[in-house]
């Protein structure tokens, strides 16, 4: 073979991996553009759930002074026919969840960096670079300013983690616990944590099984999934004054250690 033929063939072979090269290049430059559509889409689409499962909540939250007012009389009916002490707590959130901000940037960092990754400006670092730090500022803003986006990362075990810790807290800074009778009752609803619960002073602890206190939170969230943080509220308020007259009823001379009121705080 002369020297000319095996040049000739050492040039097609070249020739031939430079066009695997350009076609596995190809592949990689398609997969890069699939997986930054396909991650646009899933981003608007969670930012769209976002925004109309915010409206939708914002709505069943409100109270109008007409809820204000059923409210108040249902707790009023209810201490009439008790010595206990019934205080209605509602919180925006029980934490600002930062971490979940923080998870929220890390997973959008990384997914992003997988997406350039099968891009040609993987070559070009300082780009790179940005582009990362741009995904997880994206992440971490969007978690910031849309509360329903921001639940996606938090952790059910720390949501009720979070919302045991400030009723409890709720329970003392309130004066639940320096009732006379130890009849105090807190029923409290974090809304971001999507927690309601129902906390007992020893008094009536000693009296009412776990189990009605799980039923009557039931009977709090039911309301607020139908749409009426009101009609939860209500009954959650009812079912603590039921047992609270069947174990201490009023008497003669009860004081209100308590006031009747609705407490409503962002946090």
């Amino acid at each position: 073979m002369s020297t000319l033929s095996f040049l000739a063939i050492l040039q097609e072979s070249g020739d031939w991996r430079a066009a695997g090269h350009a076609i596995r290049g190809e592949w990689l430059v398609l997969l890069g553009r699939i997986g930054l559509w396909v991650s646009l889409a899933l981003y608007t689409a969670l930012v769209a759930r976002a925004l109309v499962r915010g409206a939708r909540q914002r709505k069943a939250r409100a109270l109008a002074p007409d809820d204000l007012a059923a409210i108040h009389a249902e707790l009023v009916a209810a201490e009439r026919k008790t010595v206990g002490e019934i205080l209605p707590v509602v919180l925006e959130r029980s934490d600002e969840h930062a971490g979940a901000r923080w998870l929220a940037a890390l997973t959008f960092l990384l997914l992003g960096s997988g997406v350039l990754a099968l891009t040609s400006l993987w070559h070009v670092p300082w780009l790179v670079l940005l582009l990362q730090l741009a995904c997880g500022a994206l992440g971490w803003a969007t978690a910031r300013l849309l509360p329903d986006f921001q639940r996606l990362f938090v952790r059910e075990a720390h949501a009720s983690a979070a919302a045991e810790e400030q009723a409890f807290q709720e329970f003392h800074l309130h004066g639940l616990h320096e009732t006379q009778a130890k009849t105090g009752v807190l029923v409290f609803v974090s809304l971001f944590e999507r927690r309601a619960i129902v906390l007992g002073d020893s008094g009536i602890d000693a009296r009412v099984s776990e189990e009605h206190w799980r039923t009557t939170t039931e009977r709090i969230l039911a309301g607020i999934a139908a749409g009426s943080l009101r009609d939860g509220l209500v009954e959650g308020i009812r079912s603590c004054g039921e047992v609270l007259a069947l174990h201490f009823p009023w008497t003669a001379g009860d004081r209100n250690e308590v006031p009747d009121r609705l407490i409503v705080r962002r946090e």
